[in-house]
């Protein structure tokens, strides 16, 4: 994945230059059309649903407060945003930067037993991690060493709590789930319908309605702050976590997170500078660790939505207008935090697991489809078990297991994916 573009002596440069010349405020704004514009808010509206319910799920597994997860919500918001907004406009192409929802996913296994400092230690250490390999042109060679199958079936197993939650929630509580559900799935089988009215957008507001009729809409009254007011969180630094934690997260940023944008963008005609977006995520995780948020990185669904549509030329707007609106999510994070935590549980389980059901089935199909097969079903096995030798997370051993597995037992494989 590693990018090298050439200067004006024609020596190789690492890190791709921006465009040039700079569009100024009147450029963007003219190139900026109502078609880019509701993708942008399209965009805004699918990050700010089904994954903020996925955050909201892994926060509920670790008893985080409310004024912690906004504090998260503020910094995976704001933060990214700017970044969005910055990177889009520079580069003149569609950046959106978010937060890796695999990485929260594998933090939320870690919470029962983790400290919330240590957590945030591993966030600086992932962030530091991801800089250097960054900065060092490392990324690809070492990423090589993971093959992909592998990769993708640890997540698998780590995303498969959430389809399970889905389910038993039209079990547990069908008069939330059921309309949820069947919306989603109306608004996916009509492709047309489904462009302009996404379907994770239809099941949060059908989400709505039926909380509303059924007046289980319990906001707790002690909560009266609407405005960011963000927790600084000094980090404290444990072997447990950062091997526990760190190298995980790492991977979920550079293989699966930017892996997925790079292709998104680049099967949609533009050049991603994915040195620099590399750089730019390990930058932006370290405040975005302060205050609590879960690593930065080039996302694959947002940037999906943000060129689905329109001028190629002008879909940097997108991401733009999408940016804009992340950071006044994030400025506003308290009253969305609480908004969400008033709904019932099973609410933001049937968000959250349908938000994750296209990336749980890309998971297994990458992982089963082709080579390293038998160690990509020992990682998820591994990973779905629960086992924690050492007390490192399960999710962990399931790619130490299965990279052995690959490397002893399919090594034709192992060499191709390597290649």
């Amino acid at each position: 994945m590693t990018t090298t573009l050439r200067g004006d002596g024609g020596a190789p440069h690492r890190f791709e230059r921006p465009a040039r010349p700079v569009t100024g405020p009147r450029g963007v704004l003219r190139d900026t059309t109502t078609e880019t514009a509701t993708n942008g808010l399209i965009g805004i509206v699918f990050s700010a649903t089904g994954p903020v319910a996925v955050i909201l799920a892994v926060g509920a597994q670790g008893d985080l407060s409310p004024a912690q997860l906004g504090s998260w919500i503020f910094g995976a918001f704001l933060f990214n945003g700017l970044l969005t907004v910055l990177a889009s406009w520079l580069y003149r192409q569609p950046l959106a930067f978010f937060w890796t929802i695999p990485g929260a996913v594998v933090v939320g296994g870690s919470l029962d037993h983790l400290p919330w400092p240590q957590v945030v230690g591993a966030f600086v250490g992932t962030a530091l991690l991801i800089l250097v390999l960054g900065l060092t042109g490392w990324v690809r060679p070492v990423m090589a060493v993971l093959p992909m199958p592998v990769v993708m079936a640890m997540v698998a197993g780590v995303f498969l709590r959430f389809g399970l939650d889905l389910i038993h929630s039209l079990g547990l509580d069908p008069g939330i789930a059921v309309p949820m559900v069947a919306v989603f799935l109306l608004l996916s089988a009509l492709p047309g319908l489904g462009r302009r009215f996404p379907p994770i957008l239809g099941a949060l507001v059908a989400g709505v309605l039926a909380v509303a009729l059924s007046g289980r809409f319990t906001p707790d009254p002690a909560s009266t702050g609407w405005l960011a007011a963000p927790i600084l969180q000094a980090p404290q630094f444990s072997w447990r976590a950062i091997l526990e934690l760190v190298v995980p997260l790492a991977i979920t940023v550079l293989v699966v997170q930017n892996g997925q944008g790079v292709a998104v963008l680049r099967q949609a005609g533009h050049e991603p500078p994915t040195n620099v977006s590399t750089v730019l995520c390990g930058l932006w995780s370290l405040p975005g660790a302060f205050v609590g948020a879960v690593p930065t990185c080039l996302t694959g669904p947002t940037n999906a939505l943000l060129v689905a549509s329109g001028e190629r030329g002008r879909q940097y707007t997108a991401a733009i207008v999408c940016g804009l609106l992340a950071m006044l999510v994030g400025l506003f994070a308290p009253a969305f935090v609480r908004l969400m935590l008033a709904t019932p549980e099973a609410f933001i389980a049937v968000l959250g697991g349908l938000a994750m059901l296209r990336a749980l089935q890309t998971a297994f199909v990458t992982a089963f489809r082709s080579r390293c097969t038998l160690g990509a079903l020992v990682a998820f096995l591994v990973t779905v078990s629960g086992v924690e030798p050492l007390n490192l997370s399960a999710a962990f051993w399931g790619l130490v297991a299965g990279v052995a597995v690959s490397l002893l037992l399919e090594r034709a494989d192992y060499a191709a994916e390597r290649s």
